[in-house]
């Protein structure tokens, strides 16, 4: 047996068995390379619907359409082995009613191999939640700031900074977890509502831009990896992978326009049978053969 087929997934049940117990560490993926760089740190990866603003360079997760979900998602499961692999419903794919949220969340299911789905929404969304895990499918919900619902918030703003604000979200907290999410995302919350809904709710809460009293925290990985040029106040550059390809880049093109790239280790050789050596063109150097 492959070590790869000796390595058990984390399940949207382990993660629900985290509530009060160990930190949830996750952060987004997109692609299978990095996928595979923070497998092995994460205890769930989110194929999150940002990837439209990060990888394709929209304006928001508005146009971001289930085909792209499902083609992200399935990199991001070919690039891990262990942490489990959810993957964002896009605007559009689940709020017309809960069969159509079930045909749409099981083709992301069939077709990427994930272990859950995550949609955006609190008590509006509670009767679509409990119609998909009767059916099989775990649902990660997501609370507070709801970026495919920038159209209606007015933009990108915290939400609960005003008490009055409270009682919905923490009714919506209440409703996803009623409903039989595994757990919720609670998003750009102010910070004391962030712990009472964690300590109010059943299941684990994902803090990002909430509070470090949350079951578990999320970013964006190419943002604290300081790759998307933006810095939203609740992340933190854990480094600035920009500064590097900025200066490998350059150097590359400088090497290429003096001519210094590629050079003789970077070229093939053309073998010479009759001399049993390898002939580099337009170089003196013999060398042995392959």
């Amino acid at each position: 047996m492959s070590s790869q087929a000796q390595i058990k997934r984390v399940t949207a049940l382990d993660i629900r068995g985290r509530k009060g117990g160990e930190t949830v560490v996750s952060l987004t993926a997109y692609t299978a390379p990095m996928a595979a760089l923070a497998d092995r740190h994460c205890d769930f990866l989110l194929v999150g619907d940002s990837l439209g603003m990060v990888v394709h360079g929209l304006d928001s997760t508005v146009p971001v359409t289930l085909e792209m979900m499902i083609l992200h998602g399935q990199a991001v499961m070919r690039g891990s082995q262990r942490a489990l692999v959810v993957v964002d419903m896009p605007f559009g794919s689940y709020e017309e009613s809960p069969q159509q949220a079930f045909r749409n969340a099981a083709r992301v299911m069939q077709e990427t191999g994930c272990g859950a789905v995550k949609l955006e929404g609190g008590a509006r969304m509670e009767e679509t939640i409990r119609f998909l895990v009767e059916r099989g499918i775990p649902v990660m919900a997501h609370i507070g700031l709801t970026p495919q619902a920038v159209n209606v918030l007015g933009g990108f703003k915290a939400q609960g900074r005003d008490r009055a604000e409270w009682p919905a979200i923490m009714a919506d907290a209440e409703a996803v977890t009623r409903a039989g999410a595994f757990s919720v995302v609670v998003e750009a919350v102010a910070e004391p509502l962030a712990a009472e809904i964690t300590g109010k709710v059943a299941v684990p809460t994902i803090g990002i831009g909430a509070s470090a009293a949350c079951d578990g925290q999320i970013l964006v990985l190419d943002d604290m990896l300081g790759l998307t040029g933006r810095v939203p106040k609740f992340v933190k550059l854990f480094g600035n992978l920009a500064e590097g390809v900025d200066k490998a880049v350059g150097d590359y093109a400088a090497e290429v326009r003096a001519r210094r790239f590629p050079g003789p280790a970077h070229v093939y050789a053309v073998k010479d049978k009759a001399r049993n050596h390898l002939v580099i063109p337009g170089s003196s150097l013999r060398l042995a053969p392959e």
